[in-house]
C-alpha cells in the first residue's frame, strides 16, 4: 500500500503578519511549524502503514525552508519526502494550491507507485478554508471522505475502506472504494514520538525537490498569483468592544430567578426584542 500525506508548513498563528499591499502572509522572520491538523493525518497514515505494510510519502508545496517540516515528518517515521518548490507557486490560493499538489501527486504516483490513499488535515491554521483536500480529490477524480474521525477498517483484498465521519447530525459510517482521499479531524489520535533511528535517518535523508517543470506542470497560468482568482480586498483587526460584559450574581438564586433576571437584562439592553420574541414576559 502506498499512502501520500500532504502537509503544510505554516507560520505560528500567534505571530502571523500580513503584507500591507498584497494582503498575503509574510513568512520572513516568523517561526514555522507543521500545520497541527496535518499531524493527525500523518499519524493515521503511519498507523495504516504499520498495520498493513507499504510506504508513506510526505508531500508539501512551499519555499525551500519547508524542507524543515518534511524532515520533521521523516522523524515520525515517514518513508520519503517530496518538496514542491518554485517561484511560480508564490501567492497561491486554494485553487492554485490544489492544482499544483494534484499534479505533484500524479508525478509521485508515476515515480514511486500509484497512491491508494491520499491524506490531508481537515484544514490549515493560516487559511482555515478546508478547501485544498477536496480540491485535490476533485482534480484527481478521487472519492473523498472528509472530516474523518476514525478509520474503522480497511480491506486491501477487495480495496474498500470504512470510516467514521463527523457530521452536523452526529457520526456517519461510510464505506468507500480505494483509491480515495481522506481529510482527518483534530484529536483523532496522538502523534507518536519518533524513534532515534528515524531521527538519524531523517537527518541523512535526501529530500526530493521538484520544480514546476519537474512535477510535469505545463500550464503555469494555473499556479501562483496568476492562477489565484481569490482577492483579499482588505485585512484588518476587529475593533475591540469598549463595553464590558455584565455579570449576574448567582448567590442563593434558583434557576428560575436567574432565567428571569437574565431575560430582563437582555430586554433592557435590546428593548426591541420584547416585541419580536414569542413570549409575553410572564414565566
Amino acid at each position: 500500500m502506498h499512502i501520500v500525506i500532504c502537509i503544510k508548513q505554516v507560520p505560528d498563528s500567534a505571530q502571523i503578519r500580513v503584507h500591507p499591499v498584497t494582503n498575503t502572509i509574510m513568512r520572513q522572520g516568523v517561526p514555522t511549524i507543521i500545520n497541527p491538523y496535518d499531524l493527525f493525518a500523518l499519524e493515521e497514515a503511519l498507523r495504516l502503514r504499520d498495520a498493513h505494510g507499504g510506504e508513506v510519502t510526505v508531500l508539501t508545496m512551499g519555499p525551500p525552508m519547508a524542507e524543515d517540516a518534511l524532515r520533521k515528518a521523516l522523524t515520525y517515521g515517514a518513508d520519503r519526502a517530496v518538496l514542491l518548490t518554485d517561484r511560480y507557486f508564490a501567492g497561491s490560493d486554494t485553487l492554485a494550491t490544489s492544482f499544483a499538489l494534484s499534479q505533484a501527486i500524479t508525478k509521485v504516483g508515476e515515480t514511486f507507485g500509484t497512491p491508494d490513499i491520499v491524506f490531508t488535515g481537515k484544514q490549515t491554521i493560516d487559511g482555515d478554508t478546508a478547501q485544498v483536500g477536496p480540491g485535490i480529490a476533485k482534480r484527481l477524480d478521487l472519492l473523498q471522505l472528509t472530516y474523518v474521525a476514525k478509520i474503522a477498517s480497511i480491506d486491501l483484498d477487495v480495496r474498500e475502506i470504512t470510516v467514521e465521519r463527523r457530521s452536523e447530525g452526529g457520526m456517519q459510517m461510510l464505506k468507500s472504494r480505494l483509491p480515495c482521499l481522506i481529510t482527518m479531524l483534530e484529536g483523532t489520535n496522538e502523534i507518536r514520538r519518533g524513534s532515534l533511528d528515524d531521527a538519524l535517518r531523517a537527518a541523512r535523508s535526501q529530500i526530493v525537490k521538484w520544480s514546476a517543470a519537474d512535477a510535469g506542470i505545463e500550464d503555469l497560468a494555473k499556479c501562483g498569483l496568476r492562477g489565484s482568482p481569490t482577492v483579499v480586498k482588505r485585512v484588518f483587526a476587529p475593533t475591540a468592544r469598549a463595553e464590558k460584559a455584565a455579570q449576574i450574581d448567582t448567590t442563593d438564586k434558583t434557576l428560575r430567578d436567574l432565567a428571569d433576571e437574565l431575560i430582563a437584562a437582555i430586554l433592557t439592553r435590546q428593548p426591541a426584542l420584547e416585541h419580536e420574541l414569542p413570549f409575553d414576559g410572564a414565566a
